[in-house]
């Protein structure tokens, strides 16, 4: 039995290339954590779901738990055609 969010060969066929696999996840947030977490987002020129994910990834390498994943695309807006 598959998971919801699991991709299968024929969306990953479709997916356009340098596209990579990623996983939902539903994150429920006091309206004041949101209201900053979106306002440093905004301030790094970065999506509130990019600005997360940067944040989670450098406190995994705090706690030396650093994972093998892609790179993030820098922050700002991203190169015509992407």
């Amino acid at each position: 039995m598959s998971e919801p969010n699991d991709v299968t060969p024929e969306a990953s066929a479709s997916r356009p290339a340098g596209r990579r696999e990623r996983k939902s996840l539903l994150l429920r947030l006091d309206p004041a954590v949101h209201e900053g977490l979106a306002k440093w987002a905004a301030d790094d020129l970065r999506s509130l779901n990019a600005h997360i994910e940067v944040l989670l990834r450098e406190a995994l390498k705090k706690a030396g738990r650093d994972v093998k994943a892609a790179p993030i695309r820098k922050p700002g807006r991203p190169p015509a055609g992407e």
